[in-house]
């Protein structure tokens, strides 16, 4: 990069950090082409809408913005594509695929307009104004596919850049309340298995069917190794329910199943002898549930 368009995008992205600010978001800078916050302390105590504080941040260096979704009062679904998915494969399911199976389940319209941004990867933010109730950060959640970031998380706003790609704003104007039936179905709710009820996930038919299944696995098995303390056991329950459902689909292997959610679980620290026990459990309570696949 030359001096020349090192200074231009030094002022793109000082008057991004100014744009949202105005707008009453809460931003602070983060690493020159990346993710981290470049602040030391407390990102979310020190991220602001003070145009002075933003100017000299910004006219320091070419930092990313980072936006506090808890002071701004903003809730984020970000909708990621598989990891090694080029954008626009037809045959791989998206986040954006699973919140579209999710909105049909439940007889609810696409949340749109609303603010967005497109990212680096192909995948898409859609920003929501936070209800009244907590919204915790999640991930997968929802579905495979899909993060919510709310009090306690960031992301990086438009205009950033990582490597050669941006964070472009698709939508500007302002966002919405996030819609209630999608607040409803992150509140901590009894396990399906005890409820009796499906997870609320869709199912695709064909190559989507089976990229979306594996992507559940993928997802699930991720969170499972991360699970604390006091949440494993738990965790793993609502996993190997979710694969078990797709599993009697016919969309996953159960072996594959009980094998990547016994390795995961090892990782999280649980004992293999209980592991196993919940895995078998989970997985026979998904299938005597299993997705229905469109006609």
């Amino acid at each position: 990069m030359t001096a020349a368009s090192a200074t231009r995008a030094d002022r793109r992205l000082l008057r991004s950090a100014l744009d949202l600010a105005a707008r009453g978001w809460h931003v602070f800078p983060c690493a020159c082409g990346g993710k981290r916050p470049a602040l030391r302390g407390n990102w979310q105590a020190l991220a602001t809408t003070d145009p002075g504080r933003v100017f000299a941040w910004w006219t320091r260096a070419a930092y990313n913005i980072g936006i506090a979704y808890g002071p701004s009062g903003l809730i984020v679904i970000d909708l990621d594509t598989p990891h090694g998915q080029q954008p626009g494969d037809p045959a791989a399911a998206t986040g954006a695929d699973v919140l579209t199976g999710l909105c049909e389940q439940h007889g609810q319209p696409y949340p749109l307009p609303t603010y967005a941004v497109d990212t680096p990867s192909g995948g898409i933010h859609l920003y929501y104004t936070a209800p009244d109730g907590r919204v915790r950060n999640s991930a997968g959640r929802l579905g495979p596919l899909i993060d919510v970031r709310a009090d306690g998380g960031y992301a990086i706003g438009a205009g950033s850049r990582i490597g050669e790609r941006a964070y472009t704003l698709r939508d500007e104007r302002a966002p919405i309340p996030m819609p209630p039936w999608i607040a409803d179905l992150l509140e901590d709710k009894p396990l399906p298995a005890a409820a009796g009820l499906p997870v609320p996930v869709p199912v695709l038919r064909g190559a989507r069917g089976t990229a979306y299944a594996m992507a559940a696995l993928r997802d699930e098995a991720r969170l499972v190794a991360a699970a604390r303390p006091g949440t494993r056991n738990d965790t793993l329950n609502r996993a190997a329910f979710s694969l078990g459902q797709l599993a009697a689909a016919g969309l996953l292997p159960p072996l594959a199943v009980m094998t990547v959610l016994a390795s995961a679980a090892a990782r999280a620290g649980l004992p293999a002898g209980e592991a196993r026990r919940t895995i078998r459990s989970g997985v026979a309570a998904g299938a005597r549930r299993p997705r229905k696949l469109p006609r």
